[in-house]
C-alpha cells in the first residue's frame, strides 16, 4: 500500500485540522494517521499526517505544489512530504568502538528498516571488517587537523555521489565542521553519553564511577555547529547500583547508547521528527 506522509508547523490558528483533512478526502485520501500537537508557550503547531494514495486524483509529483498553494500559504505553513516506500539513504561514520556501527547494520539487515546504507566512513580501518561482512562500501578517511577540512570535502563528495539523505554518527569521534553540518541541516545524528558536562574527556566511565553516579544515560541529537547542542531526539538513563564496577557501567552504558541511537534513527526515517528552532516534536 502506497502512502504519503505529510509534516506540517505553522502559527496556530482555527480550522488547520479540519481545512487539511477536507483537502484530502475531496481528493479521494484515506486518512490511515493523524498525530498534533500545540506547543502552548510558543502558539506554535504541529501535525503529523499519513494517508493511502491509492485513489488519490493528485499526481504524487504535484501533492506539494497543489497542497503548498492551496493551504500551506494561507496558514504560513512549513510543509514537508515523503513517500513510505521511497528508502532513505544513510551514510555511517564510525571510528574505533563498533556497538552502534553493529546494532544499525543487523537492523537493517533483519528488514526492521527500509533504509539503503551505500557507504560506510571512518577516521581509523579497524572496523573494515565488519563493513565487508556485511558487503558495504567502506572509506577510510584519516583526519588531523592539518587535513580536516580537505578530507571532510572528500566526504562531502562522497555523500552527494551516493545520494545520502541521513548521516549517522555510531560513535565517530570527530567533531564536525561547519562545511558538513551545513550541508546536511538536521540530517545528522549522533549519540553521547548524557555525563558532559560533568565527566568530560577520555574516560567518563571511570570518572562516573569514582564519583559514585546511581544513574547513566544517553542521549541523541542532531547536529548543529554548537558542540553537542543540537535538537534532541532521544534520551534515556539506566540506574546503577553499589554493586556496578566500571564495567559494569560501560557495558550498560553502551547497551544503553545502542537503544538510544537507533530510536532516534527509527524516528528520522519514519518521518516522525519535527523540528522547530533548538527543539523536537516526536510524533509517537
Amino acid at each position: 500500500m502506497s502512502r504519503a506522509i505529510l509534516l506540517v508547523d505553522c502559527p496556530d490558528q482555527v480550522g488547520i485540522i479540519a481545512t487539511t483533512t477536507n483537502y484530502l478526502q475531496y481528493h479521494k485520501g484515506n486518512i490511515l494517521d493523524l498525530e498534533q500537537h500545540v506547543d502552548d508557550s510558543t502558539g506554535h503547531f504541529f501535525m503529523r499526517l499519513e494517508w493511502e494514495l491509492s485513489g488519490f486524483d493528485i499526481p504524487q509529483d504535484r501533492i506539494l505544489e497543489f497542497f503548498r498553494n492551496e493551504i500551506g500559504n494561507r496558514y504560513q505553513m512549513n510543509v514537508e512530504l515523503y513517500f513510505a516506500d521511497v528508502q532513505p539513504t544513510m551514510a555511517i561514520f564510525c571510528s574505533k568502538m563498533s556497538h552502534c556501527l553493529y546494532d544499525i547494520l543487523y537492523r537493517i539487515q533483519s528488514s526492521e528498516w527500509s533504509v539503503h546504507v551505500p557507504l560506510i566512513i571512518s577516521n581509523h580501518p579497524d572496523l573494515k571488517y565488519i563493513a565487508d561482512r556485511f558487503e558495504i562500501s567502506y572509506h577510510h578517511i584519516p583526519i588531523s587537523k592539518a587535513t580536516k577540512l580537505e578530507q571532510e570535502k572528500r566526504q562531502i563528495e562522497l555523500l552527494r555521489e551516493n545520494n545520502v539523505d541521513l548521516i549517522v554518527l555510531a560513535r565517530y569521534m570527530q567533531i564536525l565542521s561547519s562545511q558538513v553540518v551545513e550541508a546536511y541541516p538536521n540530517q545528522i545524528i549522533n549519540i553521547h553519553h548524557s555525563f558532559l558536562p560533568a565527566f568530560a574527556g577520555a574516560k567518563p566511565y571511570h570518572a562516573a564511577f569514582k564519583r559514585g553516579v546511581k544513574i547513566i544515560g544517553a542521549t541523541s541529537h542532531y547536529v548543529t555547529n554548537e558542540l553537542d547542542e543540537g535538537p534532541i531526539i532521544e534520551q534515556d538513563v539506566v540506574h546503577i547500583s553499589h554493586t556496578d564496577g566500571i564495567r559494569d557501567l560501560i557495558r550498560k552504558g553502551k547497551d544503553l547508547e545502542k537503544i538510544v541511537l537507533s530510536n532516534a534513527v527509527r524516528h528520522h526515517i519514519e518521518r516522525k521528527v519535527l523540528v522547530r528552532e533548538n527543539k523536537t516534536v516526536v510524533f509517537n
